[in-house]
């Protein structure tokens, strides 16, 4: 590639190559969160999908550095890979990065799995090449880098709670509990896929002045479809309550 000799020229090109690349990975992405034949295991369509767009990412980073004469390889070459590479922040990503690939392949953990690690407890959202993204019954998500969990102990729950929905919410003081607790779960065992054994349960989480603060507990068969669920028994527990 010729190097434009006029800055506005590179400036222009630079930010086409931005905006081009940031286009072709998102439609990649969003392409392969459609892709239906992984729906039951969405934790290697994460990893087909971070690796393509790393791969484009730096792909861009070398047009980019062309620009200015710059050859990334021969930098590298100069400045030594292995130094590079047993560098502290370099250390830090690569061990992230093959964490994440021992992860995936291993399967040892997978989306829609239940972890607890360090006290933390909750059902794995991604599975990415570097981090792992939780998120807890009160519906905080952490971000776990992925050496975290390979040179750790962590628990991993049966099965049957990767399909587990929590929602929390409060009832007024006036509701009677015994009522919204059978009117609650006749209508989460109306929902099709929704799992007899075991059966939706009623949580207390605490009382204050204004309201019962409560968490209502049931599984399902598709772990995907779980905001749809969450959706509809939000709404059933808001007419509820008005």
């Amino acid at each position: 590639m010729n190097i434009p000799v006029d800055p506005f020229e590179t400036a222009l090109m630079i930010i086409a190559i931005i905006i081009l690349t940031t286009i072709i990975s998102r439609i990649i992405t969003k392409a392969l969160n459609r892709v239906e034949r992984f729906n039951e295991d969405m934790t290697i369509i994460y990893l087909i999908r971070d690796i393509i767009v790393y791969i484009i990412y730096f792909i861009a980073l070398m047009k980019i550095l062309s620009l200015f004469g710059i050859n990334l390889y021969g930098t590298l070459l100069s400045l030594g890979i292995v130094g590079i590479a047993v560098s502290l922040a370099a250390k830090d990503l690569i061990s992230n990065l093959f964490s994440g690939i021992i992860l995936i392949i291993g399967k040892s953990i997978k989306v829609g799995d239940t972890i607890e690690l360090n006290n933390t407890k909750g059902v794995v959202e991604k599975v990415q090449l570097r981090t792992t993204t939780i998120k807890d019954d009160d519906g905080i998500i952490s971000t776990i880098p992925n050496s975290t969990l390979t040179n750790n102990l962590f628990k991993l729950y049966k099965a049957q709670e990767k399909y587990r929905i929590d929602i929390m919410a409060g009832l007024s003081l006036n509701n009677d509990l015994d009522e919204f607790n059978e009117y609650i779960v006749r209508e989460i065992k109306q929902l099709d896929g929704v799992l007899d054994n075991p059966e939706p349960k009623i949580y207390s989480k605490g009382i204050t002045f204004e309201e019962t603060k409560i968490k209502i507990s049931f599984w399902i068969k598709d772990y995907n479809n779980k905001d749809d669920y969450k959706l509809i028994i939000t709404n059933k527990i808001r007419k509820f309550v008005e």
